[in-house]
């Protein structure tokens, strides 16, 4: 090659300028240089050989015969030195001098073919580097002309097919028309018999047809085309042995083909091969070469699948090493940064849901982000950048439970979309993750619009993988799970047939050796097991049952789902035993609990769930053979609940009561301990709960009688300072979080830098729990025990601050004591097993008072009550409710009064009921024998409820900052947007005005068109003191929409939550029913005037039930003067006096009903 360079240069030198061969030698000269630089790269002859053809060129002005010949040369020589160095004018004027080369060569000419063939060629070249789709349009038409020119029989026929072809390919990629793939690969095919064995281009066209193959696997899924397209890529190989300067691409296309017919089969053997390929491949392109980065990729992506499916650590550390020496090699402004910056941030992302580390997820979101930023609107993988942020970002949410990142998700996910239009090969996916943000936002806010829309997506989804869709199983299980959890939100039979008809055409799709048969065999046999229990058909729990053992046979020891579907057989030969009461289901549901349990350790967070399962399975076989082995061991079971130590989530409280009942009923000696684990696990999940009226139906199902009957048992076990503590620990769970949690965090936040970082860790910790808890459908362990440990470790340095070594700890008698400070507080509570009363002393041990009534015979009281209520006003009832307030007396209040006489409670004294359960609904104040000669209640004590001691303790040390100062709200709706007109609710406020506007610093009324829902939560921002005179509504089944009526709409009791005001002291709630809550749950006190005192106001007067208009107009106008103290000022504390008073005077002037109507809560 050398000698033929300097012969050229000295055939030069004998053609000075001017002679009539110069342009000749001086092309011969260009030529040899080009063809040295191919050989050994040396730049500097490409650069000589550029200079000698534009001489040339110059020579061979227009006209000249050769010219197109020159232009040719000059612009394929550019061609390769723009792709030796990538400088974007050498391809724009390549492109020029070939179009100008064209024009040379009109049809007939023997060099046009090449000619298209080469403007063909740049103008790909072009349209690779830019992405601009007119040079890829332009390049397809010229080489369809090129290939009209190489007829059957024309050596070229194959390259010009072969060109067309994947121009087409790289059309398809980019706008996803699949006619331009079919095309492709009809013509790869004409090519590839075009190149016979042992022709040389053959290992090339067998490579290019399993790649076309290969994509149009990728859009429609039929698995043929890849097995088709493998073949060809191991025959490919074949053709090029070692040494072969195309190996490594035949080693890294046949990885790539076996990877992907790993994630469709799950052979285990196809992934191990396709890394060992992977391997070889990156061997032949060592540090240096312009591939290695593509390499180190590919490799990476096959060792994080593998640790998919095997779970071993190392093959994921060595995928996240892989992809930084990548992404290290694909500097800012590398075509491919993009890439590497998504394949990290993926694989880091993976690494996460293993070990839960925090800085993992976040490195891999801002990677996404940075990722997103090189892919802008146009760019043909942003869809999939902005997928890939959003599923970060949801993940990030499910952690630590900011709301944005959800939010922020979804938008991203809809952008996505948008980018993806029917037609589009990602569209099915697009829809897919869409759809399940929406249902995690549904899980988190309960907003069943969500559910809907997330439901019709996951149907679009599916529509898009017909019958031999490779992700058609997936879809049909996303659709079939979310269906399943609108059944059981709503109840709807047909969305369960529905799932269960899914489940099984996915089961089908999920052959024996598909990696997901066995979560299809589950999720199948758990939604057959739902339809059982709702409609009782045995053949459902049979077939659900060999599901399960199908499933099991699927996972053998050491797999990640065994301890689960162990479990799930349990659980379903458990319920046939139930059903039918064969002995061998219930033993070997038994013995697979046992296995279960063994694959769940200390630390696990299902343990508690499988101790709970077998302890239940072992008391059942107790009450069937009375076998005490069984019993002793269930025991020794449940007392393993009180070591747990990570956080609580439901199947832990459920699991803490069972034992509790268990236990008490059968007078077992951990029945204390059992209780007291239930309710600090009680604590622990509520604390976790937003509280918001969300969860309240979760802290409902929590509580239930559990405070109840562990005050019961530590009464008759003589604890009285324990039961004190217990129930109130275990009463009003979301007013008491709302207390616990709120100011204190606020005074946290306040504290300095510290305290803000703390309680926003605290906050973040909480919900990540939460959402880690939620996740069922797989071991969430290692992210529960990391989140816990964390969890506690904040609240532990919460704890360390000054003022907070109590945070989140339930109060201690001690502190509870202080309740009684002004006169004893009386416990009145129904359990089960037995009414009690206790009344509290500052001074002295709680006082306990055996009550002569039962639990049904309290429920049967309150419901007789509530049937009178309804009809006060309407008939005459009085001899009715005369007898509800006899037998009060004498089977409860009596009792108690006894006791205080007996205490040194003198006459006249002030008291507090603090009632639970069924006594919660029953006038205790209004007790009374009712005959001539004897005092009721109200003429011996003053009575005042209270909902929980705390509650108390803390109206009392709570002193108003603005106590010099006295502004007075009276807000009146005579007029609400619905209800019937209350006549006397102007002279209401007028009497109230006339007594107080001489005594407050300010008063402010509120009437009709001012009373709005914002006018009256603005008034309550300004004022300490509130006079409500209104319609109140009671909503027994959603009592957070209970509410007083405005002139625009209803003021809600979770409106009253969401307020935030500064010292409020006292309020008169002058309406109907604002005591009434929830009467499932009477000791969560959801009611009106608990909103309002767990509000902070430290004294309030309510209605238990509806209050005639003009009684309460009498009543307001004595009782604001009885208010006044010695020195002219308002003094809520006096508020119960006052009230008893202006009743008293007004005694023979109403109806008993009346008299009693209004209570007072607080100091």
């Amino acid at each position: 090659m050398a000698d033929w360079v300097e012969k050229c240069r000295a055939a030069l030198q004998r053609c000075p300028p001017g002679h009539s061969d110069r342009s000749t030698t001086l092309n011969d000269l260009a030529n040899s240089l080009a063809d040295r630089f191919e050989q050994r790269g040396f730049p500097s002859d490409l650069d000589e050989a550029i200079e000698l053809f534009r001489a040339a060129l110059h020579l061979r002005p227009p006209g000249h015969s050769d010219r197109s010949l020159s232009l040719n040369n000059l612009a394929l020589s550019l061609q390769d030195r723009f792709q030796q160095r990538d400088v974007p004018s050498d391809l724009d004027e390549a492109i020029e001098l070939h179009r100008a080369a064209l024009l040379l060569r009109p049809p007939g000419h023997p060099l046009r073919s090449s000619s298209l063939n080469n403007l063909a060629n740049s103008l790909h070249g072009r349209f690779e580097r830019r992405g601009v789709p007119s040079d890829l349009d332009e390049a397809i038409e010229l080489y369809r002309a090129a290939l009209l020119l190489c007829p059957p029989g024309h050596s070229l026929r194959s390259s010009s097919l072969n060109n067309l072809s994947i121009s087409l390919q790289d059309r398809f990629e980019q706008r996803g028309v699949p006619s331009d793939l079919d095309e492709a690969i009809e013509l790869h095919r004409a090519a590839l018999l075009l190149c016979p064995p042992g022709h040389s281009l053959r290992s090339l066209f067998l490579n290019n047809l399993a790649i076309s193959l290969q994509d149009r696997f990728e859009q429609r899924g039929v698995l043929s085309d890849l097995d088709e397209a493998i073949e060809l890529h191991r025959a490919a190989l074949l053709l090029r042995p070692p040494g072969h300067s195309d190996r490594s691409f035949s080693l890294n296309n046949l990885a790539n083909s076996l990877h992907d017919r790993f994630k469709q089969r799950g052979v285990p053997s196809d992934l191990d091969e396709a890394i060992e390929l992977h391997r070889a491949a990156l061997l032949l392109w060592p540090p240096g070469h312009s591939l290695r980065s593509s390499s180190l990729d590919n490799l990476a992506n096959s060792l994080a699948d593998r640790f998919q499916q095997r779970g071993v650590p190392s093959d994921l550390d060595e995928s996240i090493e892989l992809h930084r020496a990548a992404l290290l090699l694909r500097p800012p402004g590398h075509s491919d940064r993009s890439l590497s910056l998504n394949n990290l941030a993926n694989s880091l992302h993976d690494r996460f849901e293993q070990r839960g580390v925090p800085s993992d997820l976040d490195e891999s979101i801002e990677l996404h982000r940075a990722a997103l930023l090189l892919r802008p609107p146009g760019h043909s993988d942003r869809s999939s950048s902005l997928d890939s942020l959003a599923l970060s970002l949801q993940d990030r949410f499910k952690q630590r439970g900011v709301p944005s990142d959800l939010d922020e998700a979804i938008e991203l996910h809809r952008a996505a979309l948008l980018l993806c239009p029917p037609g589009h090969s990602l569209r099915s996916s697009s829809l897919d993750n869409l759809a399940n943000s929406l249902a995690d936002r549904f899980q988190q806010r309960g907003v069943p619009s969500d559910l809907d829309e997330a439901i019709e997506l996951h149907r679009a989804a599916l529509l898009l993988r017909p019958p031999g869709h490779s992700l058609r199983s997936s879809s049909l299980n996303n659709l079939s799970i979310s269906l399943v959890e609108r059944f059981e939100q709503r109840g709807v039979p047909s969305d369960l047939d529905e799932a269960i008809e899914l489940h099984r055409a996915a089961l089908l799709l999920r052959p024996p050796g598909h990696s997901d048969r066995p979560t299809s065999l589950n999720n199948l046999a758990i939604s057959l097991q739902d339809r059982f229990e709702q409609r009782g058909v045995p053949s459902d729990l049979d077939e659900a049952i060999e599901l399960h053992r199908a499933a099991l046979l699927l996972c053998p020891p050491s797999h990640s789902l065994r301890s689960l579907s162990l479990n799930n057989l349990a659980i379903s030969l458990k319920d046939r035993f139930e059903q039918r009461g064969v002995p061998s289901d219930l033993d070997e549901a038994i013995e697979l609990y046992r296995a279960a349990l063994l694959l769940r350790p200390p630390g696990h967070s299902d343990r508690s769930s499988s101790l709970y399962n077998l302890a239940i399975g072992l008391q059942d076989r107790f009450k069937q053979w009375g076998t005490q082995f069984d019993l002793d061991e269930a025991f020794r079971l449940y007392v393993q609940l009180s070591y747990l130590s990570h956080a609580v989530s439901r199947t832990d409280l459920t699991a803490a009561k069972s034992w509790a009942t268990s236990a008490d009923e059968m007078n077992h000696d951990s029945a204390l301990l059992a209780y007291q684990t239930a309710l600090k696990f009680l604590d622990h999940h509520a604390t976790i709960l937003s509280t918001s009226p969300r969860h309240f139906d979760v802290v409902k199902m929590a509580t239930a009688s559990l405070a109840m009957d562990a005050f019961s048992c530590s009464v008759r076990l003589g604890a009285l300072t324990t039961a004190v503590e217990m129930v109130e620990q275990g009463r009003a769970v979301f007013w008491t979080q709302l207390a616990r949690l709120r100011p204190p965090l606020d005074e946290l936040s306040l504290s300095g830098d510290t305290g803000a970082a703390l309680e926003k860790e605290f906050k973040q910790l909480s919900f990540g729990l939460r959402s880690a808890f939620d996740q069922s459908n797989k071991d969430q362990s290692p992210q529960i025990r990391q989140l816990t440990m964390q969890w506690n470790d904040v609240v532990s340095r919460i704890r360390m601050q000054p003022d907070f070594s109590r945070f989140l700890l339930p109060p201690l008698f001690s502190d509870l004591r202080k309740a009684a400070e002004e006169g004893p507080v009386i416990i009145v509570n129904a359990s089960r097993y037995g009414c009690d009363a206790l009344i509290v002393s500052s001074s002295h041990d709680p006082v306990h008072v055996p009550l002569d009534i039962m639990q049904n015979k309290v429920s049967e009281l309150s419901s007789e009550f509530q049937s009178v209520a309804e009809q006060f006003g309407c008939s005459n009832n009085q001899l009715q409710l005369v007898g509800i307030l006899r037998k009060l007396w004498h089977h409860v209040v009596d009792p108690v009064v006894q006791a205080l006489r007996v205490s040194n409670v003198h006459p006249g004294s002030r008291i507090w009921w603090c009632p639970t359960a069924e006594f919660t609904l029953l006038p205790l104040h209004a007790a009374g024998p009712y005959e001539r000669g004897r005092d009721n209640l109200s003429q011996i004590y003053i009575s005042s409820y209270t909902p929980t001691l705390a509650t108390l303790v803390r109206a009392r040390k709570r002193v108003s900052r603005y106590a010099s100062t006295q502004h007075f709200v009276a807000i009146g709706q005579a007029n609400p947007d619905r209800g019937k007109e209350l006549r006397h609710v102007a002279p209401e406020l007028d009497a109230i005005s006339q007594c107080l506007l001489p005594i407050v610093s300010s008063f402010t009324p509120l009437r009709d068109g001012d009373a709005t829902v914002q006018g009256a939560l603005d008034a309550l921002n300004q004022n300490q003191w509130l006079h409500l005179a209104c319609h109140g509504m009671p909503d027994r089944t959603q009592p957070f929409d209970s509410s007083f009526a405005m002139r625009d709409g209803p003021l809600m009791i979770k409106d009253i939550i969401r307020s935030n005001w500064q010292n409020p002291e006292f309020a008169f709630l002058s309406a109907c029913h604002t005591t009434v809550g929830d009467e499932k749950s009477p000791d969560e006190l959801m009611h009106l005037a608990a909103a309002m005192q767990f509000s902070g106001f430290r004294s309030v007067i309510g209605s238990m039930w509806s209050v005639d208009d003009e009684v309460a107009l009498q009543v307001v106008s004595l009782f604001y003067r009885k208010m006044v103290d010695d020195s002219g000022r308002l003094d809520c504390t006096r508020a119960a006096v006052a009230l008893h008073k202006a009743v008293k005077s007004l005694r023979k002037k109403i109806p008993l009903e009346q008299q009693i109507v209004f209570v007072h809560i607080g100091v």
